[in-house]
């Protein structure tokens, strides 16, 4: 179980609870978590204007390869600059080749569509996105507040960052890693 990596996408827009919870929760876990700034390794404003500092830059992070996990937060216009991203594209493509764990919350599996990763999958997303999601019939469609498909991990908003992070740890490091790092924090069952 040792020597789980992650890798942590954010860019400029990005929401910060979907980005810190799980990078936090996956670092609780004992998992090695990269944050991997879009566009280098300068800060990065977040939607809600809070400044986060990237560990690496996507270039130098992707080349430190390959993860056990690659996440995708949501948040506007983070999710679209992801979308938008020919790097991201190029992550996300050597992840699914391998079929490497792709996790993605709230607007982030628009990210997936963008590039066309995991068609065919059942995901979930923030319900704003949901129409967005299902143009062009790529997906199915899941209310959950966490959908796991496959080598997928989808989730829908702020809200659900915990359970979507402590999916992650389940599906890395197993239900004993979850219990432990689940106690001290206190959640509402």
């Amino acid at each position: 179980m040792a020597g789980k990596r992650a890798l942590v996408i954010v860019s400029k827009g990005a929401e910060e609870m979907e980005t810190v919870v799980p990078v936090d929760i996956m670092r609780r876990a004992g998992i090695a978590v990269t944050l991997a700034g879009l566009s280098g390794k300068d800060p990065v404003q977040c939607s809600r204007n809070v400044v986060i500092c990237p560990d690496a830059s996507l270039d130098e992070a992707s080349k430190q390869g390959p993860y056990d996990v690659v996440v995708l937060p949501g948040g506007m216009p983070g999710a679209q600059n992801l979308a938008d991203s020919p790097a991201v594209k190029e992550v996300l493509k050597e992840q699914d080749g391998r079929k490497g764990l792709i996790a993605a919350i709230c607007a982030g599996p628009t990210a997936l569509l963008a590039h066309g990763i995991g068609f065919g999958s059942t995901v979930t997303t923030h319900p704003s996105m949901k129409e967005k999601m299902m143009a062009g019939d790529h997906y199915k469609y899941s209310e959950a507040r966490v959908q796991k498909d496959g080598h997928f991990i989808t989730s829908r908003g702020p809200g659900t960052s915990f359970e979507f992070a402590l999916t992650i740890v389940e599906e890395l490091m197993g239900p004993e890693v979850v219990a432990q790092v689940k106690a001290p924090l206190m959640l509402k069952d």
